[in-house]
């Protein structure tokens, strides 16, 4: 058969295949996009959880890590470290950078302005542009007014506080707490659990008390633990305060909590009954006081802190365990605090993190129930130094060596850091003298200090920050700042969508991702 017979067979047979229609063809098309939309609701979560460790960024996260190996294998393993934490443990790990309208060192108020609307803005305020004339919905608010989700705000600090703020208040300034108080009984969230409110009775403490209102509105208000064990979704709205409050009205370190006093976790899980729902909840949890022992430089509640915080998120992960198909966890930070590092210099490349564990007490402990009973009663430094022994494991120098000004010293490890022990040097000694003379001689009416005491001991206790900054470099951990500093933070992943949040990208996407893949407008 000769070329010509073949091209026109193929011809003819090509004429009797019908051709689509282009209605036809539109159709298809349109059945395919429906099908992909089918799906990508399908994917979409119902539940979704947002873990912000406020001034949690990656030393925090990894010093605790490598804490909790070194503590289980007692320092002899440390290197060969596997992950401890539940966040480490998610499938997607991503990045995000913090910067806001004012600064590469935001603030607490502007970067959950950023996680929770999109937008950047002035540090100090709270879901406005920066002329402080246009309010931006949250996703929190976005939620329940657009899908009629359940919405929970919980946190170890103040519920009126920057971050918890940041998903239901819109003020110019974050210092606002009355209208923020205000806002956050107006949104109608469902559930808000943790600290309690701060001037509840406003600046002046002449306004109607924040708690009686929320009353009024509905809601139902319950400061013991004994109550919140009781609370069940009958109940409806609900404010819970944590019973033992403790420093500035936030919930205790987690180191400081006694037996059976509830930890963040417990108020996830509870909040996971009372949220509960068939059309879905959104769930914001705050480990605020990592920010807080991080400001004080203080290493062992920085960790502790942490540790509760992932104990929380793993709530959440026994929940995604039961819906993996609708439920989706996102653990962040806004900022990082501190500047914590792993490494110091004068213990060059070692580590000696189970130093850490001879804390007992968070500074804030230590100075409500220690400095200030000093400060009373005139307590002399041998005594003190006998409690600061048995609360932080730190010791005296052995025999009467003299001191050792550090900037003499030829010695690259001086004496007793190289080996990791808590014995101090006359130095560190001389440090904690001056410290605790400074802390005796201070009356609490001090405007200002000069750089200098502000370098050594920040707007804290100086014998307190002293101890804590012996103990962290003993341990081969430092800190440089005792504000924010300009480190992305960690963004983890796990459940439904979880591959949109792979990556290095701006905190304001993490409000876009989450807007876009529950199709909130």
């Amino acid at each position: 058969m000769n070329a010509k017979k073949i091209s026109a067979l193929l011809l003819a047979a090509a004429m009797m295949i019908p051709c689509a229609a282009p209605a036809q063809v539109y159709a298809a098309e349109t059945a395919q996009e429906e099908t992909a939309a089918q799906d990508a609701e399908v994917k979409a979560p119902k539940y979704i959880f947002l873990f912000i460790g406020d001034g949690m960024s990656y030393p925090q996260i990894q010093t605790t890590n490598y804490y909790l190996n070194a503590i289980e294998d007692d320092g002899d393993d440390i290197l060969t470290s596997e992950s401890k934490l539940n966040m480490m443990k998610f499938p997607v790990a991503g990045s995000a950078q913090t910067y806001d309208s004012t600064s590469f060192c935001p603030d607490s108020a502007s970067t959950a302005t950023s996680i929770s609307t999109g937008h950047k803005t002035y540090s100090g305020t709270i879901n406005m542009d920066e002329k402080m004339e246009t309010s931006y919905e949250t996703i929190a608010e976005k939620l329940k007014k657009q899908l009629g989700y359940k919405v929970g705000i919980l946190s170890t600090v103040n519920l009126n506080h920057a971050t918890p703020a940041a998903f239901y208040a819109h003020q110019a300034s974050r210092n606002n707490y009355y209208e923020i108080g205000q806002e956050m009984i107006a949104s109608e969230f469902d559930y808000f659990a943790g600290g309690g409110l701060k001037k509840p009775a406003g600046e002046d403490g002449d306004k109607t008390d924040l708690y009686q209102l929320a009353q009024e509105a509905g809601y139902k208000v319950v400061k013991t633990q004994a109550e919140t064990e009781a609370l069940t979704a009958e109940d409806g709205k609900a404010i819970v305060i944590d019973e033992t409050l403790a420093d500035d009205d936030a919930m205790s370190y987690d180191m400081d909590r006694v037996e059976g006093e509830w930890a963040l976790a417990d108020y996830v899980e509870k909040g996971i009954e009372v949220l509960d729902n068939d059309t879905g909840f959104f769930m914001m949890v705050e480990g605020g006081k990592i920010d807080w022992a991080c400001h004080a430089n203080d290493a062992a509640a920085t960790i502790t802190d942490t540790v509760a915080m992932d104990n929380a998120i793993g709530k959440a992960v026994e929940f995604y365990n039961e819906h993996p198909d609708e439920t989706l966890i996102l653990v962040t930070g806004d900022h990082e605090t501190g500047g914590m590092t792993i490494g110091f210099a004068g213990t060059d490349y070692d580590t000696f993190l189970t130093n850490i564990s001879n804390q007992k007490i968070s500074y804030a402990k230590f100075d409500s129930d220690y400095v200030a009973g000093y400060k009373e009663n005139k307590t002399d430094f041998d005594t003190v130094m006998k409690d600061i022994t048995e609360l932080f494991g730190l010791q005296a120098p052995q025999g009467e060596a003299e001191a050792t000004n550090q900037a003499d010293s030829k010695d690259v490890h001086p004496e007793g850091e190289e080996s990791g022990t808590l014995v101090m040097t006359d130095y560190e000694y001389n440090k904690l003298k001056t410290a605790y003379d400074e802390t005796m001689s201070r009356t609490g009416e001090e405007e200002e200090f000069g750089q200098e005491e502000y370098l050594l001991y920040g707007s804290y206790e100086p014998l307190t920050v002293t101890i804590t900054h012996i103990l962290n470099n003993k341990s081969g951990i430092n800190f440089a700042s005792y504000a924010h500093t300009g480190l992305p933070v960690e963004v983890f992943a796990m459940g439904a969508e979880q591959e949109q949040f792979d990556g290095y990208y701006d905190n304001t996407d993490i409000f876009n991702k989450l807007a876009a893949i529950t199709g909130v407008q």
